[in-house]
């Protein structure tokens, strides 16, 4: 079961993503996806478009979504896959976390401003398809853009970051809730790319017992988020604490994205896959 090319992590334009659901559905397929998720940020609505299109091209798809949650005076992200898209406790836990964000991104310009970077705004709207998703994602390809910096992975290092230009914290969901949302409505909640977190080995023990005590059940292991020591490293995290080990791209777009659908090693034999739950 850990052979099969499963990829339960991508973002579609829905949220910060370039591709359309069925692009997205394409191009796993194309690469050999057998089965599939997509999980946008915060929103659930490209959920039936990616699974019509999953289903067209007869590839098994699973639900997903990757919640953004405030943990420890930092953003945790918390993937959900296997759940109901239509339940109103995960629908409207979802809309109040999108909330603030238009708020949020008019403080980013405003900083942005202030050091002579103009029209942020409007720019980062021209490139969500979704205004209620406005994200820092779409801030770094308008500065990418404008020639401020060369790619997006620049722009995190001089923007948008603590300490730098266009930081601004926001209050996201707590960890308890985002685990509520995701499994009453029968679904499995992962932490998405524990290697990407500023977090000290004793936060980092932390969180995995809240998590685990919350009802979350998996870890990315294998993820476009991670370089391959992280492979191992979290490898041992999922047997050390008893997670379920899960694998995703967590792609966004052609250009952008270290590692496209479908294309990352396979889960170590002596992990257990979180689809096998599903």
């Amino acid at each position: 079961m850990n052979s099969i090319n499963a990829d339960l992590h991508c973002h579609s334009v829905v949220s910060d993503g370039t591709l359309t659901p069925e692009d997205l559905a394409m191009r796993a397929h194309q690469n050999g996806v057998q089965l599939w998720s997509l999980t946008d940020h915060d929103v659930i609505g490209g959920q039936h478009r990616a699974r019509a299109a999953a289903e067209r091209l007869g590839m098994k798809y699973i639900s997903g979504v990757e919640i953004s949650v405030s943990w420890a005076g930092q953003t945790i992200h918390i993937v959900g896959i296997g759940f109901n898209p239509d339940h109103p406790t995960l629908i409207e836990g979802l809309r109040k976390t999108r909330d603030g964000r238009t708020a949020r991104g008019k403080e980013i310009a405003r900083q942005l401003a202030a050091v002579g970077i103009a029209g942020a705004y409007e720019g980062a709207l021209s490139y969500a398809g979704n205004p209620e998703l406005l994200s820092r994602t779409h801030f770094a390809r308008f500065l990418v853009e404008k020639k401020v910096c060369r790619s997006t992975d620049e722009v995190f290092k001089h923007y948008l970051v603590e300490g730098k230009p266009g930081f601004t914290p926001h209050v996201w969901a707590s960890l308890q809730e985002s685990v509520d949302w995701i499994v009453g409505s029968g679904g499995v909640a992962i932490i998405a790319h524990p290697g990407r977190y500023r977090l000290s080995e004793l936060q980092k023990h932390e969180l995995y017992i809240a998590f685990k005590e919350a009802g979350g059940l998996g870890i990315e292991v294998i993820t476009g988020s991670h370089t391959p020591r992280q492979y191992d490293e979290y490898a041992k995290i999922a047997l050390q604490y008893g997670f379920y080990a899960s694998r995703g791209a967590d792609f966004h777009d052609p250009q952008e994205s270290y590692i496209d659908l479908g294309k990352l090693p396979h889960l170590p034999s002596s992990l257990q896959p979180v689809w096998s739950l599903l």
